[in-house]
């Protein structure tokens, strides 16, 4: 691998780790996808990862990538495989995520110069899909664990990037950060899925200005 792409997969994922909160979008209708987008970039939030559950997802983020300021990062989640790993890549995602470990969609990632992001939920799946090249690890299903999960995991694995996902809420958010999350993946605390179908978009820019906001404390106050 070159350094020239050692260093743009690199620049992705530093760019997500100084943004700190990934969206992940999963939503019914996707006609409402855009206005949510719109929401989310009002209240601060610049990653943005459109799940595969979205219907017509690849075809969504090929019309949205090019739409996006050069500062917003777009991925692509809930990837299962490699040839969607390629698909979603290219329509324009600039990070794959998934909510298991499967070396065949982060070797098909790495092969298009994009970081994967793989999910792994115990100790020796974390370090397993980290040797094998991950870039950041999704803690996930986290809403059992809770921060101090992760507390326990860094002790004895700095090393590892981890970003939990489930469980993250606008309260808890600082916690998670405190905790050594180098960057949350953070759903339905943001879009609020009553809120998008009464189209109260405010909700959903409320909700990221408040996370940003927390997760900026927590990182001032390391």
């Amino acid at each position: 691998m070159s350094t020239q792409t050692k260093t743009r997969r690199a620049a992705v994922v530093a760019r997500v780790e100084a943004l700190g909160v990934v969206a992940v979008i999963r939503l019914k209708d996707p006609a409402r996808l855009r206005a949510v987008v719109d929401a989310l970039a009002e209240g601060g939030v610049r990653a943005l990862e459109i799940t595969m559950t979205v219907p017509r997802a690849i075809e969504l983020i090929g019309e949205i990538a090019p739409t996006l300021p050069g500062e917003f990062l777009l991925g692509a989640g809930t990837i299962l495989d490699a040839d969607t790993t390629r698909r979603a890549i290219e329509a324009g995602a600039r990070f794959i995520v998934s909510p298991v470990y499967r070396q065949e969609v982060v070797d098909a990632a790495h092969a298009m110069d994009v970081p994967a992001m793989p999910g792994c939920f115990t100790p020796t799946e974390i370090l397993t899909a980290w040797d094998a090249g991950a870039d950041v690890i999704k803690v996930f299903p986290a809403t059992a664990l809770g921060p101090g999960y992760l507390k326990d995991v860094r002790a004895p694995l700095p090393q590892v990037k981890l970003m939990p996902t489930g469980g993250v809420s606008v309260d808890n958010a600082g916690d998670w950060i405190r905790a050594g999350a180098v960057a949350l993946g953070v759903g339905t605390a943001l879009v609020d899925a009553k809120a998008v179908a009464a189209g109260n978009y405010g909700v959903i820019a409320d909700n990221a200005r408040r996370i940003i906001a927390n997760v900026r404390e927590a990182r001032a106050a390391l």
